[in-house]
């Protein structure tokens, strides 16, 4: 029973260039990929650790730069006194020449309201200007750019002292110039070494991506040496991470070898199985033989059994290669009913069972199956079939039973009944091939057909089981 293909279109541009011999279409390099990916997040990661290290190290060197000021300014506060007309004087020198010497970048100041400012030497004919009057008596540091071509990093904080009631202000600047060339220099530091990381990362990641896609390059060869080297299997050790994709390609290699071998196989048999036909025509062609014309007929639908017969397995091997097919078997049995109902219209058709059974298999094999089956039913009973889909739902199989109330078959003939061209009824018309390619096509999509007396109606029943679909 035929069922129409439904013709596809011409297929996408990339199917286009394969079948024409080009070079499939590709996504790029996946090492090019990974080193990318591998050269962002270093660099994402080096300039966040470099700001953060900058960071950090820039606040050590400026917090111990304030230290040594406020180490002046409390030596500064603990050797002020107040002298006799009010005013602020040192009772004892501080031991750090540089504020003696003149312009030397370290300076010192005390200033209070009514009071002229006590000045280091080494401000010389300059003061210190103050940012404000901080009421809080803690120390405040900042960066001063007063004086020029000289950056000054100051310290300043309000005191009152004994025995007076003036708010005194304390100021300590230094040129911070050396601050600056330190943090200057530990950058350079810390860029050079970020960059000599980065570059020794890169390297790694490199090597890395190397020997991590080296299993895929001995892929490749070993793929290589099947095609050139006659190799039928890939048999080299590889990481567990590659195994699947190799045992994949093995069963894929397993499966057409398998393929080519049933072709083979289907071509073998048949090329033996016109040779008879073909001899008879031939011998009865130069015998002159005077039934000719009968003999051709004869032999010439041999020949054609044979042809339908092979090509009907030839299309179920190819189509169960195309991929996981499903078909449900209720609907199958429904249309081959309705089909069959208008060659034997006096036939009462009772089909029932799980309305949710799939099979494994394409429809249009399915449909070959059953219509053979309900046909000979049909033909061959007498006048009731009982089709029951699913008759063993816990089984693996998908188990269809077709049954009829004919004369049945035989046991000592049901095994031979699935030989091509077998027929036990010569006076109804067929070509006794129904049998052989049901069983043929069961078998090639791993299921199985088998032949058994009903018991509800007497005749012949025909258990077939088929794979269920995902299972």
């Amino acid at each position: 029973m035929a069922v129409p293909s439904t013709g596809g279109g011409d297929g996408s541009l990339e199917e286009q260039a394969i079948a024409a011999g080009a070079a499939p279409p590709h996504t790029g390099s996946l090492a090019r990929r990974m080193m990318l990916i591998a050269a962002g997040w270093i660099t994402i990661l080096l300039l966040l650790g470099g700001v953060a290290l900058d960071r950090t190290l820039t606040g050590l060197v400026t917090n111990q730069f304030d230290d040594q000021l406020n180490y002046v300014l409390t030596a500064m506060i603990g050797s002020a006194e107040i002298g006799p007309e009010g005013e602020v004087y040192f009772n004892r020198l501080l031991g750090d020449q540089r504020f003696l010497e003149p312009n030397s970048g370290h300076y010192w100041q005390i200033s209070g309201e009514g009071h002229e400012d006590y000045l280091s030497r080494s401000l010389w004919d300059r003061t210190l200007k103050m940012r404000g009057l901080q009421e809080d008596y803690q120390p405040h540091y900042y960066d001063s750019s007063q004086f020029d071509n000289e950056p000054l990093r100051v310290v300043e904080r309000t005191i009152i002292l004994p025995g007076s009631n003036t708010k005194w202000h304390f100021l300590v600047a230094a040129d911070r110039q050396e601050l600056d060339a330190q943090i200057a220099r530990f950058r350079w530091i810390l860029i050079w070494s970020f960059a000599i990381l980065g570059i020794g990362l890169l390297l790694m990641a490199t090597m890395q991506i190397f020997y991590g896609l080296s299993p895929l390059r001995r892929v490749r060869l070993a793929i290589a040496r099947i095609r050139t080297a006659g190799a039928n299997r890939v048999t080299d050790p590889l990481p567990q991470e590659v195994q699947p994709m190799v045992e994949e390609l093995n069963a894929l290699l397993a499966h057409s070898e398998k393929q080519a071998e049933e072709a083979r196989t289907h071509a073998g048999n048949l090329a033996h199985a016109l040779k008879t036909p073909l001899t008879v025509l031939t011998n009865a062609a130069s015998a002159h033989s005077p039934d000719l014309d009968e003999t051709v007929l004869r032999e010439a639908a041999a020949m054609r059994r044979q042809v339908d017969h092979h090509l009907a397995r030839a299309r179920a091997a190819g189509r169960r290669s195309v991929g996981q097919a499903r078909a449900n078997v209720l609907d199958s049995a429904v249309a081959v009913q309705r089909a069959v109902s208008r060659l034997y219209p006096n036939v009462r058709f009772d089909i029932d069972g799980n309305d949710h059974a799939e099979v494994a298999i394409e429809r249009q094999d399915l449909d070959e199956i059953l219509g053979n089956l309900i046909e000979n039913a049909a033909k061959y009973g007498g006048g009731s079939v009982f089709v029951t889909v699913d008759a063993a739902p816990e089984k693996r199989l998908c188990r269809v039973w077709v049954e009829d109330d004919g004369a049945g078959i035989p046991e000592k003939d049901r095994r031979s009944i699935f030989a091509r061209g077998a027929r036990l009824d010569t006076e109804k018309p067929g070509t006794g091939l129904g049998l052989a390619i049901v069983s043929d096509v069961a078998h090639i999509y791993g299921g199985d057909v088998s032949l058994h007396e009903s018991e509800d109606l007497g005749g012949l029943l025909v258990q077939l089981d088929l794979p269920r679909a995902g299972g």
